[in-house]
Formats: C-alpha cells, structure tokens, sequence
C-alpha cells in the first residue's frame, strides 16, 4: 500500500493536484524541488511512489524525465492526466501595471509566453516551481513580483489572481505518470497500456518493421519519442507507449520485438487513464 509520495514542487503545484485526485486514500506528500530528488526519495526508500510529469499537449516530452526512468530501471504503474490552467497572480492591491517580474516554472513560462506580450515592462525569469514563487511572494510581502500558478497555490498563499488562464492555448493537458521503484503485480485483464524502450539497428527499414509488428498485433501506438544515446553518436533510443484490447497481444508483440531490437526494456504496464 502506498503511504507516501514524492511529488516536485510544494502544496499547490500541479503535481500535488495530480496526487489529490488519484490516490483515493490519504497519502503523505513529500515535497521535492527537483526531479531528480523526487526520483532520489524513492531510490531511498523515503516515499513509496513518485509522481512525475512525463509530457505536454502544449509543450511537448519533459525529455529529461524519460532519461531519469530508464537510468534508474524505475516502473510506470499508473497515469493521470490534468487540466492545466495557469493564472497570474500577486501579492493583494495590485494591478498588472506595478508587476515588473514574473518567476514560474520554465514550462509555464513557455506555456504562457503570447500573453505577457502585451506588458514588455515584465521580466520573465525562470524558477523551480509555479507553487515555490507563490509562498515565497506572500512569506516575503514582495510588491511588484508575479507568479503563475495554480487557484489552489493563490487560495494557499492569499494571493490576488490578476488574470486567470493566461496559457496561449486553452485546453492544456499534462500525462503525468505515478511511478514505484518495482513493478506492480496485477491482473492482466487491467492492463491496457504499456510503455517500453528499445534500440533499432541502424539500418533502413528496422524501425518501420517494428512499428508495423505493433499493428500487426493490433496494438495502437499513442507516442514515440527518441532520445539519443550518449555513448554512441547519432544513434537513438526510442520511448513508445502503446494501449491494447487484450494483454495477450502486448505480450506476443513484445517477443517479437525482443528479437528484431536491442535492449528492449518494459518501463510498465498499467491501465489507461485516457479513453
């Protein structure tokens, strides 16, 4: 039973929306600024799970984060996806005209980048968490300092909202994944997804021939990602997450592709959260 998980940011982040809405039972959170220490907490047996966010539909692949899970053989056992709505916030009694800087997340930053377009007068700097910047304005009473966060973080720290789902793009989704260090015993029947990672031979065609083993058995690619590997030059790793009827045709699939690829490795198996 899961007792306790690590999430990056604080109270009022979007990983600690994520862990509210999917773990039903109370969970101890354990506040991490980086993913790296998210990642480190498990490793230590500090947490029992972590939540990581995995990719964007604005944005794009938190690319470092796929690294993390393969360098540390850790296992995907579940997925959440969230509706991500950034707000301009501050300390009470202000308007946009007296912010001069704006601190968040680099992802929120970029998320957000068309609408403080119209206010050259703010500098943007980049930051560790969306939630961090807003305790940090209201614990320093900072005049003239903005956040992007979370209604949650504003309604934590008592901070005024100035504008509300400032993203460049409304519907903002993010696929986060909650991670253990080993793999989850279930029962077949309520898999229906799974990520794995391998590497093709580097020659015409290996890489279209293993697609087309995933289709073959009726398996539907829903991401591939490419991550080089950095001891060989030009050649890449691929990171693709495939959903299925029958768990039995992921298993003949990946038999297959055992043989036609190197280094096939299951990063989980688990249920899809998006139907």
């Amino acid at each position: 039973m899961i007792k306790t998980v690590a999430i990056q940011g604080i109270k009022g982040s979007f990983h600690h929306i994520v862990s509210l809405q999917y773990f039903e039972n109370d969970v101890e959170t354990i506040e991490c600024l980086t993913f790296d220490a998210v990642v480190e907490s498990l490793l230590s047996g500090e947490s029992d799970a972590v939540i990581m966010a995995l990719e964007n539909s604005i944005a794009g692949s938190i690319i470092p984060n796929y690294a993390l899970l393969d360098k540390n053989n850790l296992h995907i056992v579940g997925e959440h996806y969230l509706d991500i709505q950034h707000n301009f916030m501050a300390l009470p009694g202000q308007g946009i005209e007296d912010i001069k800087e704006v601190y968040s997340h680099p992802m929120a930053l970029l998320q957000c980048k068309a609408f403080f377009k119209q206010y050259p007068q703010i500098k943007l700097v980049e930051d560790k968490d969306t939630a961090e910047v807003s305790q940090r304005i209201q614990e320093g009473q900072l005049k003239g300092v903005g956040a992007i966060a979370s209604v949650m973080a504003a309604e934590i720290f008592e901070l005024d909202i100035l504008a509300h789902s400032i993203q460049t793009i409304k519907n903002n989704e993010t696929r986060f994944v909650i991670v253990k260090r080993t793999k989850t015993e279930g029962l077949d029947n309520d898999i229906n997804k799974a990520s794995i990672k391998f590497e093709a031979n580097h020659k015409r065609g290996s890489l279209a021939a293993i697609l087309n083993v995933l289709s073959d058995c009726k398996l539907n690619l829903t991401k591939i990602q490419s991550l080089p590997i950095i001891e060989t030059p030009w050649k890449y790793a691929f990171f693709v997450d495939v959903t299925f009827e029958s768990y039995s045709d992921f298993k003949k699939a990946k038999s297959l592709i055992e043989i036609m690829a190197t280094g096939l490795k299951v990063l989980g198996e688990y249920k899809n959260a998006k139907l």
